[in-house]
């Protein structure tokens, strides 16, 4: 269990120095990890609208921070060069999130070109109705994407590497609450990238 634990912090920590120096990217992960608590409350009452929060609040905010915000030339804290920290990336990289957003961002057009979606579903009726059933392919989809990385990481790596980056990515709202609480802050004071990311 201590080894559990101990390949978690790891995991935590070079998430952070690797893909976190940008200070927007970072406030950007923060309302992200705000509206993913808010998404887990909504579970218990209504997991369609908790996905619907989950993809269209946090989903989008984290990674419109990776992708326009954060530094791609070489990071001189670390001395890695971009394309060695996506190719050592644990979890979703850059290239397998565009796979995972453009899946995302089919399923509302797949919904409106066939309502029933291949018999998953009884046809909407309304806009309410198509509302709930992209939500519903998004809950999904955010499932088996946490599963799918999950799985493959137990064949890539061992089984604890999986099983650690699946409890990494579910505590990551509450972590990055932590973490970047203060990062609006020193963004108003005109601060773009975190001069401690590479320390501890």
């Amino acid at each position: 269990m201590n080894d559990f634990f101990k390949t978690l912090e790891i995991q935590r920590w070079d998430d952070h120095r690797y893909y976190h120096h940008s200070r927007i990217n970072q406030t950007l992960h923060l309302i992200s990890a705000i509206s993913f608590v808010i998404a887990y409350v909504m579970l218990w009452f209504d997991p369609i609208i908790s996905a619907l929060i989950a993809w269209l609040v946090s989903m989008t905010s984290r990674q419109a921070g990776h992708f326009f915000f954060e530094p791609k030339g070489y990071d001189h804290v670390n001395q890695a060069t971009h394309e060695y920290k996506e190719e050592i990336k644990v979890g979703y990289n850059l290239r397998r999130k565009v796979v995972l957003m453009s899946l995302w961002a089919l399923a509302p057009v797949l919904v409106w070109i066939d309502p029933a979606v291949m018999g998953l579903f009884e046809p909407h009726h309304d806009n309410w109705g198509y509302i709930r059933h992209v939500g519903t392919l998004w809950l999904g989809l955010g499932i088996g994407g946490l599963l799918f990385r999950t799985i493959h990481l137990f064949f890539l790596q061992d089984i604890q590497t999986g099983l650690v980056w699946a409890t990494k990515i579910l505590t990551d709202p509450f972590h990055d609450i932590k973490l970047y609480h203060k990062a609006p802050l020193f963004l108003l004071r005109g601060q773009l990238i975190d001069p401690g990311v590479g320390h501890r």
